[in-house]
């Protein structure tokens, strides 16, 4: 699943036609029963409890301010041999203000650490933090100390690497919607060569970078901070893992919040949960030119969304002739108009560069499409790290036809994403490491607190059904559904109704009962200023624009 991530660009969601075994009784791919990675699991849990976590000044290379105390914790790359090879993750945090925002006067008790991820896989947490001086996060920055980490494989967590960084970038590129045979000979040969270059670099240890293994670091982490249960918010991608640890570690939570929800059905990752996004990409984008064509005066571009997209086709096939700046082509292009089918606050900024080009100033687009190379060593971590993780997540098509079969009918109604996301998933057609069963997410009555699922009925990353299905796999979860709205990832954004839930449930327990609804944030105005981030950093369900197509935003995240 496509999605931006905390500072880092990261995937995309797939497929697996494999059943799920319960998780007391699940097998991995060699067949071997799950007991070893539960006691392995306890083992280190006890561990991290035991030795904590030496928080200190962060090292010069995570460029965080002074008032960010760092540290790492040791969790087995393998769980089913808990005294063998260590790797270590690093933790980020920010201790509990105590200051109430609204009242000077009180003092706020801490209620212990809530731990943040940004989804991927491949996204690091390592910035969430800094979110506590947003205006929406003081209540919650009062409260708790914010904690955010980089996952296995992510950032200066034993890093996983694909390919040489100075070669990832790849500008300017095509993204034909309709490809040649010739076309999709070539991108096959480079996912190919892409899942050589995983199993290569990483050896092994390849195996191990999976979404069971990061719920399980998840435990260990919160031992290691000192936490009998803990509390946890995670957007996209980390609404899957945080389903899984829910599923294994229930007795361990304390609250959970689930932010623009993955599809957690086993039958659905990752292949179909893939379909799926592009298919709902298709009607964020059609969103998109309907606002563009309401400000036709503003911007020119048209003034129906049918002629909105016979501009784009215009940008698209002038790029193709001669890329701008000599390095934004189609596929930057559409790269970067993927973004905003993430956040609708990027609107104003693409439409203003669509319309500049067109009338001759490529300045805009070029700033907002072309490559990044000083982001190339993230940007290929991230890719590394999300394709190793739903590759060894699950059952994917090896054979081209399928995925050929699957997605010609697909890209036939929606155009925008479909052969795009092909691409960026296609190595794992072609992976050596072994495939797992996905856990089959399921609480039952009583075995798991109360907890809060976020989705925006509109979210194209993480299609609505998905969080129906999450809500229906969790017992006693509450549904807050964003009405008429298609941003990812939406706590602490602009929707005060959403924020009063969230801050009701973590700050006193509070739910209403079963679902609710709230009315959506107001779209942004043409020419406006997206809303302002914090200078300390972006929201905690965004990454710094992506960089490139290759990796624009995707993970489930």
């Amino acid at each position: 699943m496509r999605a931006p991530a905390l500072y880092s660009a990261a995937g995309t969601l797939l497929l697996t036609t494999l059943a799920a075994a319960p998780a007391d009784s699940a097998s991995g791919a060699s067949g071997a029963p799950v007991a070893a990675e539960v006691r392995g699991t306890a083992t280190a849990a006890a561990r991290a409890e035991a030795e904590g976590i030496a928080f200190g000044k962060c090292a010069e290379v995570e460029d965080l301010p002074g008032n960010v105390q760092c540290g790492t914790v040791s969790v087995p790359l393998d769980y089913a041999r808990p005294d063998g090879k260590q790797i270590k993750l690093t933790v980020s945090r920010v201790r509990a203000t105590h200051k109430d925002p609204h009242n000077s006067k009180r003092k706020v008790p801490r209620q212990g650490a809530l731990v943040f991820n940004p989804g991927g896989p491949g996204a690091s947490g390592m910035y969430f933090p800094l979110i506590g001086v947003v205006p929406e996060w003081k209540r919650l920055a009062a409260a708790y100390d914010l904690v955010g980490y980089a996952p296995r494989g992510v950032g200066r967590s034993a890093p996983l690497s694909c390919q040489d960084p100075r070669h990832f970038f790849k500008a300017p590129t095509l993204a034909p919607t309709y490809p040649s045979e010739s076309y999709k000979r070539e991108r096959i040969a480079q996912a190919k060569a892409y899942a050589r270059g995983c199993a290569k670099r990483a050896g092994g240890a390849l195996r191990h970078y999976t979404s069971l293994n990061n719920a399980r670091d998840l435990d260990v982490l919160r031992a290691a901070l000192g936490e009998e249960k803990l509390t946890f918010m995670g957007a996209s991608y980390g609404t899957y893992f945080g389903a899984l640890y829910a599923t294994l570690f229930p007795s361990h939570v304390r609250r959970m919040v689930f932010d623009s929800a993955v599809n957690p059905d086993p039958t659905q990752v990752w292949y179909r949960n893939n379909l799926d996004q592009s298919a709902a990409f298709e009607g964020r984008w059609a969103d998109f030119r309907d606002w563009i064509a309401q400000h036709d005066k503003v911007y020119g571009l048209g003034d129906t969304a049918d002629r909105v997209q016979r501009s784009y086709d215009k940008a698209a096939a002038q790029l193709a002739a001669e890329p701008a700046g000599g390095k934004v082509g189609p596929g930057q292009l559409q790269g970067a108009f993927l973004t905003a089918g993430y956040y609708d606050d990027y609107w104003p900024h693409r439409a203003e560069a669509l319309s500049s080009y067109l009338k001759g100033d490529p300045k805009q687009l070029i700033l907002q499409a072309g490559p990044h190379p000083e982001a190339a060593k993230e940007a290929e971590n991230g890719n590394a790290v999300y394709t190793a993780v739903e590759c060894n997540d699950a059952s994917w098509p090896t054979e081209w036809k399928v995925w050929d079969r699957d997605n010609t009918r697909l890209a036939r109604v929606a155009p925008f994403e479909t052969w795009d996301n092909v691409w960026m998933n296609l190595p794992c057609a072609y992976w050596s490491a072994p495939r797992q069963e996905p856990l089959d997410v399921w609480t039952g009555p009583g075995e798991l607190p109360p907890t809060l699922i976020l989705a925006a009925e509109r979210d194209a990353a993480a299609p609505y059904d998905g969080a129906l299905e999450m809500h229906r796999r969790l017992w006693g979860s509450v549904l807050v559904t964003e009405r008429d709205a298609g941003t990812h990832g939406i706590a602490g954004g602009p929707n005060a109704c959403v924020n009063g839930h969230v801050d009701a449930y973590l700050l006193e327990g509070s739910l209403p009962v079963r679902r609710a609804a709230c009315a959506p944030h107001p779209e942004p105005k043409p020419r406006e200023q997206s809303r302002k981030k914090p200078a300390t950093g972006p929201r905690p369900d965004q990454a710094r624009p992506a960089t490139s197509s290759a990796m624009s935003l995707r993970r489930p995240v």
